[in-house]
């Protein structure tokens, strides 16, 4: 998946220099450019991310279990029933993709079918629905507009710079405040951006204690995929992590000093505000 993301951003920044170059573009037409791209992603973000992960949708007739615990979580948080996907890997992951409640899709993979119980994987289910009943899909296209237009503009002044020059009436210093704000914007961007997903993992587990009404089974399942995960190679879970941002697979703890980089909270973290949730619905 790197590496298919790699030639995708190669191939972007291929357009926007041939543009560039052939047309004369306007940095706002960077900007437009950017915003049909995010356009494309906002659309078709289900089926790409369902396409890259090799998840293949599932019948009723197939995963009739499966389907069951979607439906009735469903009805109990007044949701239309997603499409439902399975990836074959080991690994135990589960994500949801799509821009709206009625274009979405939630994929499991057979690895966290296998090594949970019916409470846990219910408990994860209701997790990922509540990214779809928040419309997180949606949010994190949004939230990246900026922060792409950003890296657009670092990735084509730093490889462009002497063509701007020549094309503008801005002097080389000025080429280099406008690279240096841009790199900036996209550094603060990222990781705010990389905040905001943290904070909406919170919010899909108080959404999944909230549906099931036990805080405990979704706390059971984060150790369980935590210490399932620690022993999986970290290229492979890694790979797994990329498949989208709302997944449950938890930050790799203790693996990293970059714990403000990541996407999820740590494990710990998530399971003490768990704790807390059941300790206020008992109160």
């Amino acid at each position: 998946m790197l590496f298919t993301m790699a030639m995708l951003g190669a191939v972007y920044l291929a357009f926007l220099t041939f543009l560039y170059y052939y047309t004369g573009i306007s940095t706002m037409g960077m900007a437009i450019i950017a915003g049909g791209l995010l356009l494309v992603q906002y659309f078709y973000s289900d089926r790409l991310v369902l396409w890259s992960t090799g998840a293949r949708e599932v019948s009723e007739s197939e995963a009739p279990e499966l389907h069951s615990m979607v439906t009735r979580l469903c009805t109990i948080a007044g949701l239309p029933k997603p499409r439902i996907a399975i990836v074959n890997t080991s690994v135990p992951n589960a994500f949801a993709t799509g821009r709206s409640q009625k274009a979405s899709a939630v994929a499991v993979t057979s690895g966290i079918m296998q090594q949970l119980g019916r409470d846990e994987l219910e408990a994860v289910l209701a997790h990922e629905l509540t990214h779809v009943k928040n419309r997180d899909a949606t949010v994190m296209t949004i939230a990246s507009f900026f922060s792409t237009i950003a890296f657009f503009l670092v990735r084509n002044i730093l490889f462009l710079g002497g063509a701007y020059d020549r094309r503008s009436k801005d002097s080389g210093g000025s080429i280099v405040v406008v690279w240096l704000i841009s790199l900036l914007v996209w550094i603060l961007s990222f990781i705010l951006i990389r905040a905001l997903s943290r904070y909406r993992e919170f919010a899909a587990d108080r959404g999944s204690a909230i549906i099931t009404g036990r805080p405990s089974h979704l706390a059971s399942a984060l150790m369980k995929i935590s210490d399932i995960s620690s022993r999986i190679p970290t290229q492979d879970l890694r790979r797994v992590e990329g498949s989208s941002t709302l997944n449950i697979v938890p930050a790799l703890s203790g693996q990293s000093v970059f714990n403000l980089l990541s996407t999820h909270p740590s494990t710990e973290a998530r399971i003490a505000a768990l704790e807390k949730i059941s300790r206020e619905m008992e109160a």
